[in-house]
């Protein structure tokens, strides 16, 4: 990861000199850089209750990541605002469940992995009229996983400018390797061979509200729709008399999450930003969120947010644990994120803002170090701790 800091802030100093060239001038017909964030975490986590496994087992993972996300700016000739993002993000991980689909751990292609994933947005404000065009695509690949998504979205500001209404749709069209427990692959009734094909589709809606200076609400739902194969084919279900099966899900699932965002500022020091979300949908789950981050300004250079989320589930219908399922079932599935439980993470993270830039670059203007530990309620377990560096 240093090697790869070194790398970006070197690039950081070459788009500070070009910027420096553009400085004090109208908005610019050209394309300009706005603004470039790296992001890089180390995750780790450990539980024994893994899906591979039949919900029992060994769930040790840890994942290095790096991304960065670079924003371009051009204001075309009727002077609207046009965004373009490009996102780049590498995902490296090793897990000790995963290997276990040979039952040999530390000794197949499974046990680590890596994930690529890049996505190109653009949006379109026109600032006198208070809308916004957006479209964007990405992939997502990785051995056995990959995924196209593409989305489009508009957006529009009320009049007095102090609400705005967003709606946007999404699809991922993916296909899954259909990577079978080894001891399956003879089974004439079990597919391990090639690939089959999962669709998402996502309707979003959101308004956002300025109710007075310190006060600000917005409200957002989706109405999602995965229609393909939804199970995992390397997810392990033992039943009661001993015998393994591949884990069986439907063909179809709907879902509905809605929420609601708060924030609070308490004069210029201290933000409180809240976060309510219920979920549910047709395979019997249902959840609550609550999100509270609390921004406090220890100077004009330094701050720090302490966190705090709590997370309730009810399991889905499929759901039941290791040698509980029957022949008489016809869906079924041991893996205990459909499960039952509750979830605490809290952590807290720390930004720098200096004056004069990092590093002695002027426009590398912010460094956030931010730190959270997970825990659920059937033993889980993770630690996540994650860098970002802003040039603006």
């Amino acid at each position: 990861m240093k090697k790869v800091i070194i790398n970006i802030i070197a690039l950081f100093g070459f788009f500070n000199a070009h910027a420096q060239e553009n400085a004090n001038t109208e908005p610019s017909k050209k394309l300009s850089l706005d603004e470039i964030n790296l992001v890089s975490s180390y995750y780790k986590q450990d539980g024994n209750n893994a899906a591979v496994t039949g919900g029992v087992g060994s769930e040790k993972l840890t994942d290095i990541s790096n991304s960065i996300d670079v924003v371009m700016v051009k204001y075309d000739k009727k002077f609207r605002k046009n965004k373009f993002t490009f996102d780049l993000g590498i995902d490296h991980y090793t897990s000790a469940s995963s290997d276990m689909i040979d039952l040999k751990a530390n000794s197949s292609a499974s046990s680590a992995d890596t994930r690529f994933y890049p996505s190109l947005g653009w949006s379109r404000e026109n600032e006198s009229k208070g809308s916004t065009l957006m479209a964007g695509v990405s992939y997502s690949g990785e051995y056995d996983y990959q995924s196209m998504g593409a989305n489009i979205g508009f957006a529009q500001k009320t009049p007095n400018r102090m609400g705005e209404f967003t709606a946007r749709f999404q699809t991922f069209i993916d296909q899954v390797s259909m990577i079978a427990p080894i001891e399956l692959r003879e089974d004439s009734s079990v597919q391990s061979t090639g690939t089959s094909g999962r669709n998402t589709f996502a309707f979003s809606l959101s308004y956002s509200q300025i109710i007075n200076k310190n006060f600000q609400l917005e409200l957002m739902t989706d109405a999602v729709q995965q229609t393909g194969y939804l199970s995992l084919p390397f997810h392990r279900v033992y039943f009661t008399d001993g015998s393994v099966h591949q884990e069986a899900l439907p063909d179809k699932r709907f879902k509905l999450p809605v929420g609601i965002r708060a924030n609070y500022f308490f004069g210029d020091k201290i933000i409180l930003r809240s976060y309510y979300r219920y979920y549910t949908d047709d395979w019997g789950l249902k959840s609550h969120t609550i999100n509270i981050e609390t921004p406090v300004k220890i100077s004009p250079f330094l701050s720090v947010s302490p966190f705090y989320r709590y997370y309730s589930q009810s399991g889905a219908k499929y759901f039941l644990p290791n040698q509980q399922h029957t022949n008489f079932n016809n869906f079924y599935t041991s893996n205990y994120d459909l499960s039952t439980f509750n979830s605490h993470f809290y952590g807290a993270g720390i930004r720098i803002n200096p004056k004069n830039g990092l590093f002695g670059i002027q426009r590398l203007n912010m460094l956030e170090i931010r730190y959270g530990h997970y825990t659920k309620s059937i033993g889980m377990k993770s630690d996540i701790i994650s860098l970002n560096l802003r040039f603006k």
